[in-house]
């Protein structure tokens, strides 16, 4: 397992004070196309003839280092130990971990009324935090003449952090955009997760509706050190092109879409994600997104070795602030089968029973999923032609 710790590298941590920061500005993560990995990467196997995994990348030294840094000075709004973690017992492979910590002291959300809100500069963003948050801008090499410029992105702490690495993806955090998904932030989740060699380095989406809790756009990334049943749950295509596909025996059944390639297949994947995120949108369903190394759709593979990137969709119900009483808040990491658990008392109680009805309490009705799935699979039928 490639170690989480990270590497001292200078260049990605904190200035000694506010002013060396705003004199220096932020430093920049520049990477190019051979950075972003797709094959090689997989879990540790018990058969030792197996090669092991691959050290941590350029990307993982980074920001491990810097995000260990702003946790030495304080940064966060709790200092994070080693986290107890167990696999429910059950067919989903459920991982909860007791995160109390996080369920106490996380922000309390906005008032959000609606999955299309606009966003408010007097509500809090990214525009409104310290420095120090930010560890450094990605920022893509141009891929030659005729190739399109991608905006950068901030990497920055998630003061309120899950896991290990926690951090927030926050496009142009000065152009105000709300919490809508637009393909330059899910183009750069995806390439985060290619620039990582450790295969438990995720990323995820939540709509407003969907648990987001700022309406600032940005996507959240961390490490978690175990499984999920997403990777390599079985699938069946939606349409004949295979474009599309239902994930399915995992805790909330999803849309799939997945690629073992970069370049123009990658950029086909962000196009296909954000028509279907766009519809969702426009419609008022909540949703959110997940996105993981993995098996390729059809049958189950419960293999170690991860050939590519699954990103899997969910829409559900709308739900507004936070559930006090519940063992958990359903988001991306729960639909996912990971579950942040806020009670000690709940941690040594929760069941797979209990946690498959909080998680399918959040989906949409019957009829409400097949029309999505329907309106879905036309989308991307168009979007070929």
């Amino acid at each position: 397992m490639a170690s989480l710790s990270g590497s001292s590298d200078t260049c990605y941590l904190l200035p000694p004070n506010s002013e060396d920061w705003e004199e220096r500005g932020i430093p920049a993560f520049v990477y190019g196309p051979q950075e972003l990995v797709v094959e090689g990467i997989q879990w540790p196997s018990s058969t030792p003839s197996t090669p092991g995994p691959l050290p941590p990348s350029r990307f993982d030294s980074a920001l491990c280092a810097a995000w260990r840094q702003r946790m030495e000075l304080g940064l966060f709004r709790y200092r994070l130990g080693e986290l107890q973690t167990q696999t429910l017992p059950g067919a989903m492979g459920f991982v909860a971990q007791l995160n109390v910590e996080r369920g106490v002291q996380r922000r309390r959300p906005q008032n959000i009324k609606s999955v299309r809100q606009a966003f408010d500069p007097e509500q809090f963003n990214f525009n409104k935090i310290r420095p120090g948050e930010v560890l450094f801008r990605l920022h893509q090499e141009p891929c030659g003449p005729g190739h399109p410029h991608h905006e950068d992105i901030l990497v920055m702490i998630n003061v309120s952090p899950l896991e290990w690495g926690h951090v927030l993806l926050v496009p142009e955090p000065a152009c105000g955009l709300p919490q809508r998904l637009r393909p330059g932030a899910l183009r750069a989740g995806l390439q985060a997760v290619l620039l990582s060699s450790h295969p438990g380095f995720r990323v995820g989406f939540n709509s407003l509706g969907g648990l987001a809790s700022v309406n600032h756009l940005h996507l959240h990334g961390y490490y978690l050190n175990h499984r999920l049943p997403v990777e390599g749950a079985p699938s069946k295509p939606l349409d004949p092109e295979g474009r599309l596909h239902l994930l399915q025996a995992v805790p909330a059944p999803g849309f799939l879409f997945y690629t073992s390639k970069t370049g123009p297949d990658l950029e086909a994947l962000v196009s296909r994600v954000c028509r279907a995120t766009d519809y969702l949108t426009d419609h008022e369903i909540a949703h959110n997104l997940f996105v993981t190394r993995g098996a390729p759709p059809g049958e189950a593979s419960p293999s170690a070795v991860l050939t590519g990137v699954r990103v899997i969709l969910w829409a559900r119900r709308s739900s507004f602030g936070i559930k006090e009483g519940d063992a958990f808040n359903v988001a991306l990491c729960e639909l996912a089968g990971h579950l942040p658990v806020k009670t000690s008392q709940d941690f040594s109680s929760l069941t797979e029973a209990a946690a498959l009805a909080l998680v399918q309490d959040c989906l949409l009705p019957p009829a409400q999923a097949d029309e999505v799935q329907t309106a879905l699979v036309d989308l991307m039928a168009q979007q070929e032609t």
